[in-house]
């Protein structure tokens, strides 16, 4: 049976497997490494800097309730402290 090209109800027999065309040529395990590594650049684009702390898991849940009550994420709530500590006054000591 032949196809006709003004014909869109016959089935492709000798053409490309029906479906979404592939609009990206890599795999997705390629594209999520393409990804992250432009995510890394652009952070670092920004002045980020990675950090990477190991820490019990209490001491997590602690910091995910104060992150939750202050509505920050982990790293705005960690940098606030930070900052927050470098802007008290350094002379703490006690007047003689």
């Amino acid at each position: 049976m032949a196809k006709a090209s003004s014909d869109r109800n016959t089935i492709d027999l000798f053409g490309k497997s029906p479906g979404r065309p592939r609009t990206q040529p890599l795999t997705r395990k390629d594209q999520l490494k393409l990804n992250k590594r432009a995510q890394r650049e652009k952070a670092k684009a920004q002045g980020l800097k990675r950090l990477e702390l190991v820490v019990e898991q209490d001491i997590i849940n602690k910091l995910d309730q104060l992150c939750e009550i202050s509505g920050l994420k982990r790293a705005e709530w960690l940098t606030q402290q930070i900052n927050k500590s470098i802007e008290k006054p350094k002379n703490t000591r006690p007047k003689k």
